[in-house]
C-alpha cells in the first residue's frame, strides 16, 4: 500500500459532512509546506475529491493522513466502513459527479486502495517530473449477502448513462445543501437511504453493463441486487421525485431531468423494486408512450445520420450550439455545413423570434417540461442573406453514449423559398450579412462520441476490406432501382452472397401500423419458400416480449442463439414467426430494427442453418451497420414515394375539368415524371368563352418544383382572365398575358399555345386560330394518316421581350381529324435531335388516327412516354363527324320515310372525355 506511514505521520480525523472536504484540502496544504508546488497543488485537489467521496459514500467518521518523503509525497484517507467498496462510474467526459476517481487515475502515477476487517484506506502517491503508468489498480467489494436476479430488457444504454448521472447529481447536491429538507420535504434518513441505494444501483448497474459488449443500441441485462433492496429503491425513488420537483421551482442549482430521461428513471426503480419482491419483467420497449416520450427512439445519437439524413437537419446541444448539420439544411438556409458548427443556433432564427426561443429553451432545461418537443411548429427560418423561409419544425431529443442530451431539429419546407433579394444581402437588422454572420465558427465546438467504446484497428486488413465492400455493395444494391421491393431483394442477396447469412426476411410497417412480410431470400435459389410466409401478418400485441415483437418496438439487433420451437410461441405474430424458422430452418439468427426517421418502419431477419457457424459479436455489429444503411434507403424510398404522390395529386388538382362542348371531342392526359417527386409547371386547358368560342391551351413554365407550380397556375389563371375580359384573337391575349406575367413573376419564363376553335358547321369541319410562345406545334392529323404540324403564329417565350407583338394563324380542322398539343416530355430525348422526335410523333399520330380519341391519347403516352424522365401533358381535339341531314329528307332534299339511326339524332353530341 505505497510507502508505509511513518510513526508520527500527521494525521486528521474529520465528521461526515459538507465542509469537511475543504478542511482535509487545508490541512494536507499544511502538511506539505516546502513542497514542490505542482506536487502540493495536485496532493490538495485530489485528497478534497476523496474526502468528498468519504463524506458521501461512507457516511461516518473519516481520517486523512499525508507526509512527505524525501522524493515524493503520500496521503490516505481512511474510513470504517470497509463493507462499503468503491463505487464505479463510466468516465463520461460530461458527467456532473463521479470523477474523483477519475481524476486520481489520470494524476497520481501511483494509487490504490486497501480493505481491512475494519478499515478501508485510499491513497495516492505523487512525485515531480513526469508521472508514469500507475503500479496500482482500484479494488472493489461486491456486495455481500444475497442477491436476486432482476431481469432489464431492451434497456437504451445510451438514456441509461443518461439518467444515472442526472439522479447521481441530483442526490450530491441535495446532500450538500442547506435547508434540504425544509425544501424538498425529504428526511435526512431517508436521504440517507436515497444515497446508499443510489450507490447499489449504480454498482451493479454500471459493472452489469461493462460486462457487455454493445452490439445493439439496446442491452437486455440480469442484474444482481440485494434481496434486501426494495425498499431503499422506493425510497430513492420517492426521494428523486421530491428533489425533481425542488429543482423545477429553482430551489437547486442541479436541472430538472428531461422526459425522456424523467420516464426511464421510473421503469428502471420500479422494475427493480417490483422484482425484487417477485414481479415480473415489463420491457422498456413496452412502457406506454407518454406525449413528450417515445419509448421506440432507443439509438444513441450519430452526428453521421444527421449529416447524411435526406430531410434538411440540424442537432444542438444543451448548451444551443450547433453540433451536426446535414448539407441539405446548410443548403437551405445559405450556409456550409463547416460554417454553421459550433454556432450559436440563434443564428438560424430570425431576430424577433430569438428572445421567445431563448425563453423556451431556457424554460425547458430548467423545469423539464417542453413546449413544442415532437411536435410539428410553423415557423420561419433564418437564411443568410436575411430572408425568411417558411418551414415546419420537428425537434426530438436524443441521448449520446456519454449521457448528453442532443436536440434534433428536422426542417420541413411549407412553401418555396422566394428569390434573393436584388443587391448585397442584408439580415433583418439592416445589417450586411458578412458581418452580422461571421463566416468563421465561435471557438470551442463539441463534437460528442457516437460510437461505443471499443477501439478501432489501425491498420486496415483483409476483414476489414471486407466489410468495407459488403457496405458499399448493399449501398449499391439499394440504390440500383426505385421499386421498394426489388431494393429489399437485391440487398438481402448481397448479404447471403457474402455469406453472412442463409436466408433473410424484411418486414415492414404501413402508415397504418400493418405489418406486412415484403421477402424472403434464400442463399439458395432453387430453395422454395412457401407463399404462406408473405404477405399480411398479425399486428403487434401490446404485452409480448417475443423478439420480433421487442425489435419492431425498437430494441435490438437481437442475437438468438436458441430458437424457441413453435408450441412456445405467444400470440400470433411470434407464431408466424415461429412458423419462418420451422419452415426454412434456422438454428440463430438475427434480428435488427429498421429506424427510419424517428421511428421504426420495419425489421430484418437473418438466420443460419448451420449449428456449427451460430451468429457470434462481431457478426451482431455489422448486421447493425449493414441495417442502418438499409433502413436508410427503405426511408428514403417511402419519402420518394409519399413525396411524388403528393406532388402527383396537387399538380392534378390545379389542372381543370374540361368543358362539354357540342361535336367536340376533348381528351385530356397528364403523366408526372417517374424520376422526380416534385410538382411541375405543365399544364393544359381548355374552357368556353362568352362568345361560344372554344379555348384550347397547353403550356410549360421553366423549372420542376413548388415554385413552377405556382407560376403555372398564377399564369394560367391570369390566361384566363383576359381571355374572358378582352375576346381578342390568339397573339393579342398572349401579349396581354407576356406584360401581366412580367409585372408580376419579372423572373418567370414559360411555354405557351394559345388557340380559339370555332365553327361546327354541317361540313363538320372547325377553324383554329392559335399563336405560340415558344411552344412546339401543334400537329394536325386528319382520318386518313395525313400529318402536318401548326408552326405557324409563333413568337417568343413568355417573359422575353413583352413589348413584342404577336401574330396568330388560322388553320382548317377537317372533321374526325385530330388536333394534338402536348409538352416536350412527350416527345425529347437525351441524345435524340428535336427534328427525330418530331417525326417519330407523326409516324404514331398517323398510325392511329382512327382510333377512338381515348384511344388515341393513351396509346401515345404508352408508345413516347415509357422513356421519359419529365412530365407529360397532351390535349386532343376531333371535330365530330358531318351532321345527318334533318329527319325526312336525304342528302339531296328529297323526303325519306325510314326511321332515325342509332346516334344521328340532331342537337346530341359525342360527351367529352377527361
Amino acid at each position: 500500500m505505497g510507502i508505509p506511514s511513518p510513526p508520527g505521520a500527521p494525521s486528521r480525523r474529520l465528521p461526515a459532512a459538507p465542509q469537511s472536504a475543504a478542511l482535509a484540502r487545508r490541512f494536507v496544504r499544511s502538511v506539505l509546506d516546502g513542497v514542490a508546488p505542482e506536487v502540493a497543488d495536485t496532493a490538495e485537489l485530489l485528497t478534497c475529491e476523496l474526502a468528498t467521496n468519504a463524506v458521501l459514500h461512507a457516511r461516518g467518521d473519516f481520517e486523512v493522513r499525508a507526509w512527505a518523503g524525501e522524493d515524493r509525497v503520500q496521503v490516505q484517507v481512511s474510513d470504517g466502513c470497509p463493507e462499503r467498496g468503491l463505487v464505479p462510474h463510466g468516465h463520461h467526459p460530461f458527467a456532473c459527479t463521479g470523477r474523483g476517481l477519475a481524476l486520481v487515475e489520470e494524476l497520481a502515477p501511483s494509487h490504490g486502495v486497501h480493505s481491512g476487517a475494519d478499515r478501508k484506506t485510499v491513497w495516492f502517491e505523487l512525485w515531480p517530473g513526469p508521472t508514469a503508468p500507475p503500479t496500482s489498480v482500484w479494488e472493489t467489494v461486491p456486495p455481500t449477502g444475497p442477491t436476486v436476479n432482476v431481469a432489464l430488457i431492451d434497456v437504451p444504454y445510451a438514456l441509461y448513462w443518461a439518467a444515472q448521472q442526472h439522479w447521481e447529481g441530483l442526490l450530491r447536491e441535495l446532500y450538500l445543501t442547506r435547508g434540504a429538507e425544509a425544501l424538498t420535504g425529504v428526511r435526512p434518513q431517508d436521504l440517507t437511504a436515497a444515497r446508499e441505494a443510489g450507490n447499489v444501483v449504480s454498482a451493479c448497474m454500471t459493472a452489469s453493463v461493462q460486462q457487455e459488449t454493445p452490439d445493439s443500441s439496446t442491452l437486455s441485462l440480469l442484474v444482481a441486487f440485494p434481496a434486501d433492496a426494495a425498499e431503499a429503491v422506493a425510497t430513492l425513488r420517492r426521494v428523486l421525485d421530491a428533489a425533481e420537483s425542488a429543482a423545477q421551482e429553482g430551489g437547486l442549482l442541479s436541472l430538472p431531468a428531461l422526459p425522456q430521461i424523467r420516464t426511464f428513471r421510473h421503469w428502471l426503480l420500479d422494475q427493480i423494486t417490483d422484482q425484487l419482491v417477485g414481479g415480473d419483467p415489463t420491457a422498456w420497449t413496452l412502457v406506454p408512450g407518454a406525449p413528450d416520450h417515445t419509448p421506440t427512439e432507443l439509438a444513441p445519437w450519430d452526428a453521421g445520420e444527421v449529416e447524411a439524413a435526406g430531410v434538411p437537419t440540424v442537432a444542438a446541444d444543451d448548451l444551443n450550439r450547433i453540433i451536426a448539420v446535414s448539407a441539405s439544411a446548410a443548403e437551405l438556409l445559405g450556409w456550409s455545413v463547416q460554417e454553421l458548427i459550433g454556432q450559436r443556433l440563434t443564428v438560424l432564427i430570425p431576430e424577433h423570434m430569438r428572445n421567445r426561443h431563448v425563453a423556451a429553451f431556457t424554460s425547458l432545461l430548467l423545469t423539464g417540461q417542453p413546449r413544442i418537443l415532437g411536435r410539428s411548429v410553423p415557423v420561419p427560418a433564418l437564411h443568410r442573406d436575411g430572408r425568411l423561409i417558411p418551414v415546419r419544425l420537428e425537434i426530438q431529443t436524443q441521448e449520446a453514449v456519454d449521457g448528453r442530451t442532443v436536440f434534433v431539429a428536422h426542417i420541413l419546407m411549407r412553401t418555396a423559398p422566394p428569390d434573393p433579394p436584388d443587391g448585397p444581402p442584408e439580415d433583418l437588422t439592416g445589417e450586411p450579412a458578412d458581418e452580422a454572420y461571421p463566416t468563421r465558427p465561435e471557438p470551442g465546438p463539441v463534437r460528442l462520441p457516437t460510437t461505443t467504446t471499443k477501439s478501432r484497428r489501425a491498420s486496415v486488413d483483409r476483414a476489414a476490406l471486407q466489410r468495407l465492400s459488403l457496405l458499399a455493395d448493399t449501398g449499391r444494391a439499394l440504390s440500383s432501382t426505385l421499386d421498394l421491393e426489388e431494393r429489399l431483394r437485391r440487398a438481402c442477396r448481397v448479404l447471403l452472397n457474402q455469406q453472412l447469412a442463409d436466408w433473410c426476411a424484411v418486414d415492414l410497417l404501413d402508415e397504418q401500423g400493418r405489418l406486412e412480410r415484403i421477402c424472403i431470400v434464400h442463399r439458395d435459389p432453387l430453395a422454395p419458400i412457401p407463399r404462406a410466409l408473405l404477405g399480411r401478418l398479425p399486428p403487434l400485441s401490446e404485452d409480448t416480449l417475443g423478439a420480433l415483437s421487442r425489435v419492431l418496438r425498437g430494441a435490438g439487433p437481437l442475437r438468438l442463439t436458441d430458437i424457441p420451437p413453435p408450441e412456445e410461441a405467444h400470440g400470433p405474430l411470434e407464431d408466424r414467426q415461429a412458423q419462418l424458422f420451422d419452415e426454412l430452418g434456422a438454428d440463430s439468427a438475427v434480428l435488427a430494427p429498421l429506424r427510419g426517421r424517428r421511428e421504426v418502419i420495419g425489421a430484418l431477419t437473418l438466420a443460419r442453418t448451420r449449428r456449427e457457424h451460430p451468429f457470434a459479436k462481431d457478426d451482431v455489429l455489422l448486421i447493425a451497420e449493414l441495417v442502418r444503411g438499409i433502413s436508410l434507403g427503405v426511408d428514403n424510398a417511402r419519402l420518394h414515394r409519399h413525396a411524388q404522390q403528393t406532388a402527383e395529386r396537387l399538380q392534378r388538382a390545379l389542372l381543370p375539368e374540361l368543358p362539354r362542348v357540342e361535336h367536340l371531342d376533348l381528351i385530356a392526359r397528364y403523366v408526372p415524371s417517374s424520376t422526380t417527386a416534385e410538382v411541375g409547371g405543365d399544364w393544359y386547358d381548355a374552357f368556353v368563352l362568352p362568345s361560344g368560342e372554344t379555348v384550347l391551351v397547353i403550356g410549360d413554365v421553366a423549372g420542376h418544383d413548388l415554385r413552377a407550380a405556382v407560376a403555372m397556375s398564377t399564369l394560367r389563371n391570369m390566361l384566363r382572365g383576359i381571355a374572358v375580359d378582352r375576346g381578342e384573337p390568339p397573339g393579342e391575349v398572349l401579349r396581354q398575358l407576356d406584360r401581366a406575367n412580367h409585372t408580376l413573376n419579372p423572373h418567370s419564363t414559360a411555354t405557351c399555345v394559345y388557340a380559339l376553335a370555332t365553327g361546327g358547321g354541317a361540313d363538320g369541319s372547325w377553324e383554329l386560330h392559335h399563336s405560340s410562345a415558344g411552344h412546339l406545334p401543334p400537329l394536325l392529323t386528319t382520318w386518313d394518316g395525313e400529318t402536318r404540324y401548326l408552326d405557324g403564329g409563333a413568337g417568343l417565350l413568355i417573359g422575353m421581350d413583352p413589348g413584342l407583338p404577336r401574330a396568330t394563324a388560322h388553320d382548317r380542322l377537317p372533321p374526325r381529324s385530330t388536333l394534338l398539343l402536348y409538352t416536350d416530355g412527350l416527345i425529347e430525348r437525351r441524345g435524340q435531335s428535336l427534328d427525330d422526335a418530331m417525326a417519330r410523333l407523326r409516324r404514331h399520330t398517323a398510325a392511329l388516327a382512327r382510333a377512338p380519341l381515348d384511344v388515341f391519347c393513351d396509346e401515345l403516352v404508352i408508345g413516347l412516354g415509357a422513356e421519359s424522365d419529365d412530365d407529360i401533358a397532351l390535349l386532343a381535339l376531333r371535330p365530330a363527324p358531318p351532321r345527318p341531314p334533318p329527319e325526312g329528307r336525304t342528302a339531296d332534299g328529297r323526303g325519306r320515310r325510314s326511321g332515325r339511326q342509332a346516334g344521328t339524332m340532331p342537337g346530341l353530341s359525342r360527351r367529352s372525355r377527361c
